[in-house]
């Protein structure tokens, strides 16, 4: 008798975001692109977006299986935490149970941009985002497309680099689909990212705080925000 054939899942839309240079507001069909990704990433979807450092595979942080996604279409191993996207330092706070000066200072110093604080973190945040430790790392950034999709869905969201682990981090639309393929549910393009380097990781849980991950931020200029 015929077996039933599995269907391979389609490979993800690619919706081209088209951003003003010149600081106007965005075109119709980007903000339609961008409302079907937060309509997407509020239903527990996948959803890959440009940053200024590089791609990042997006999920609803407050949803644990949309995480779990996360972590399946990587191939990342569960102890190893994500970093939550925020729309700016309210947000931030909102998702820490205590927020340092350290933090603070540097919030205010060089968000949004290629930082991440690690502060202890909100009960509101599950246990999955942070590998059920006691802390959360927030980042608020730069690129105006994923600071507006945050805010258009109203929902943080848990975003590590869009790419399989152990694979290089994707600075292009192409290089998403190339390493996830399928994985994902849609992918925004908004070209090259900026840095093309992941975010310095900084712990504002000590004192004085310390740099768990280097990146485009220098000690200097950290040493320079925290005073």
């Amino acid at each position: 008798s015929l077996q039933p054939v599995a269907m391979a899942r389609p490979p993800p839309d690619i919706l081209r975001i088209d951003w003003p240079r010149d600081g106007g507001p965005p075109s119709a069909a980007t903000l339609a692109a961008l409302d079907r990704a937060a309509d997407l990433l509020r239903r527990g979807g996948l959803v890959a977006i440009p940053t200024e450092t590089v791609y990042g595979l997006a999920a609803n942080a407050f949803d644990p299986e949309a995480v779990a996604g996360i972590f399946r279409a990587k191939g990342r191993p569960a102890g190893n935490p994500l970093i939550v996207h925020v729309s700016g330092a309210e947000q931030a706070r909102a998702l820490s149970s205590a927020w340092p000066p350290a933090a603070a200072a540097l919030a205010a110093a060089v968000w949004p941009g290629p930082a991440t604080v690690v502060v202890p973190r909100s009960p509101r945040i599950p246990g999955i985002v942070t590998a059920e430790g006691p802390t959360v790392a927030l980042r608020c950034p730069a690129h105006p497309v994923s600071r507006l999709l945050i805010e258009r869905a109203g929902i943080p969201l848990a975003a590590p680099s869009a790419n399989r682990s152990e694979a290089v981090s994707p600075t292009t639309a192409q290089h998403v689909l190339a390493g996830l393929g399928h994985r994902v549910d849609l992918i925004l393009d908004a070209g090259s990212c900026e840095r093309g380097i992941e975010s310095t990781v900084v712990d504002c849980t000590t004192t004085p705080p310390r740099i768990l991950r280097p990146g485009p931020l220098s000690r200097a200029e950290l040493e320079a925000a925290v005073g």
